[in-house]
């Protein structure tokens, strides 16, 4: 069976600095375009026969500074929606809910376009994907790379291991990074995490 690669996408300024980065459509950094570039060699070895790429501009030029060609944009690979933590540091949050912990407690409603997603909603969106890509991973004709962000990819993650969502926040996933979900004896298990490249 093939393997499911997820790839986050390099540094933005908001990453950088802790903000949560939902729909703000925020460029690489100098530094993110050179984390993106440095993942070429990891995935050139045994390129993915598939890529799907998250719409928004950071995660597009990271699979294109990484060397994976014919993406196809997915809708459903966007980052969490924050609703009205858009923007926002977790320190500010806890300068009003201290203790606030987004995995347990949530978002506050934003506008009307970009309300805030529960972990759960995430994870809808995320069992969408996977139930287009496990059939391609299972016909066994070579692996799925899926270029996205740090939460939806825990959140994916949780999910195609049997997790519930919010068991996401088990699973550090750092910016230009590579990690596999693979299987064993049939049933899908992570083969490598938060890989960077040397």
């Amino acid at each position: 069976m093939s393997e499911l690669l997820l790839i986050r996408h390099g540094e933005t300024e908001w990453s950088r600095d802790g903000r949560h980065t939902g729909f703000t459509d925020v460029a690489l950094t100098d530094r993110g375009e050179r984390q993106a570039e440095a993942l070429r060699p990891l995935l050139a070895a045994d390129p993915p026969a598939k890529v799907l790429v998250s719409p928004m501009k950071r995660a597009l030029r990271t699979a294109e500074l990484a060397g994976l060609e014919g993406a196809e944009t997915d809708p459903d690979l966007h980052e969490w929606d924050y609703g009205g933590y858009e923007g926002v540091t977790t320190e500010e949050i806890h300068r009003t809910r201290p203790g606030w912990y987004l995995w347990d407690d949530g978002v506050v409603p934003g506008p009307p376009e970009h309300p805030g997603e529960t972990p759960e909603q995430v994870g809808a969106r995320a069992d969408r994907v996977l139930a287009r890509v496990v059939p391609l991973l299972e016909a066994g004709g070579g692996d799925v790379a899926l270029v996205a962000h740090g939460h939806f990819l825990r959140v994916l993650t949780a999910r195609r291991l049997g997790l519930p969502p919010a068991a996401g926040a088990l699973f550090r996933l750092d910016t230009a990074t590579v990690s596999r979900i693979g299987t064993e004896h049939g049933r899908p298990a992570l083969a490598a995490w938060n890989v960077r490249p040397a």
